[in-house]
């Protein structure tokens, strides 16, 4: 018995220590977990695919390459990010054809600071593997220009300058719940231009997709941004339905637990697919 009784002992100390430790788990909108194999297969069935990730996070780094490389093994696959700015998109061409070197790149384009370790292995997998790779997002000044001044103030800018941005007007629709939730967040600082700066981001990105890509069951676009931009099926997602209706868009989100055995219902529906990292995760800055 005293035998039996320490073996008991034994298996419960080893339990104690063995808990289960994921990095990161897979789940759908409903909240069921599911294998990274079936979260690709239902991407593939999109037109577009809005990856939100966040900005620091490395799973969210590796997976989009992952992703990547998992699309591109079964379609004509177009990439395209947040990261770089439309009147950068030249100077991405000019290296994806290497007219230029990366210290060229990075002299002549406003690389994000987290560039060398989080963005340009998917840009160099765009280059090695002959894909084009579309710079979406509205160049910084402008975004800022309507936070200080509303959306008329675009309306100055040079013919060239505005071929960076969505045409102009762009629909706009405040009630949103991410952007009624983005004001709160604030605490009423900055006012209702904040939401139309993110907007005017979320627009653009949703316009050059759209612009580079060519709606069919075998091309896919697939498109890196920070999760916000794309949560609970709004921010670009709502712009490119908007734009082209009936085109078909796929969503993986972001986010992070203290455990993420079971996700929380404040992310249940946040996307078709939501990456639940665990929060002990280091960062990459």
């Amino acid at each position: 018995m005293k035998q039996v009784f320490a073996l008991l002992l034994s298996i419960g100390s080893l339990a104690a220590f063995g808990q289960n430790v994921n990095g990161y788990v897979i789940y759908n909108a409903k909240g069921k977990k599911v294998s990274y194999e079936k979260m690709v297969k239902s991407l593939s069935k999109s037109n577009v695919i809005l990856f939100g990730e966040y900005h620091n996070n490395p799973i969210s780094h590796w997976l989009e390459l992952e992703v990547t490389k998992s699309l591109h093994n079964n379609f004509n696959l177009t990439l395209g990010a947040e990261m770089i700015e439309r009147d950068n998109h030249d100077e991405l061409q000019l290296y994806l054809k290497d007219s230029i070197d990366q210290k060229g790149l990075d002299s002549m384009a406003r690389l994000w600071n987290n560039h060398k370790t989080d963005y340009k292995p998917l840009v160099d997998f765009a280059k090695d593997s002959g894909l084009n790779f579309i710079g979406c997002n509205i160049p910084r000044r402008y975004a800022s220009l309507v936070y200080k001044k509303d959306f008329g103030a675009l309306d100055t800018l040079s013919a060239e300058e505005k071929s960076w941005i969505a045409p102009l007007p762009i629909p706009f629709d405040s009630s949103l719940s991410q952007y009624v939730a983005m004001l709160a967040m604030m605490g009423g600082h900055g006012g209702p231009t904040i939401v139309k700066a993110q907007a005017i981001k979320d627009a653009t990105m949703a316009h050059f997709i759209l612009e580079h890509y060519t709606i069919s069951e075998e091309n896919k676009f697939l498109h890196y941004n920070g999760s916000f931009h794309s949560d609970f099926y709004q921010g670009i997602m709502w712009y490119l339905q908007t734009y082209s209706p009936g085109i078909q868009v796929g969503t993986i989100a972001t986010v992070s637990q203290a455990d993420n055995s079971k996700l929380d219902k404040s992310h249940i529906g946040r996307a078709d697919f939501i990456i639940c990292v665990d929060e002990d995760m280091t960062t990459t800055y």
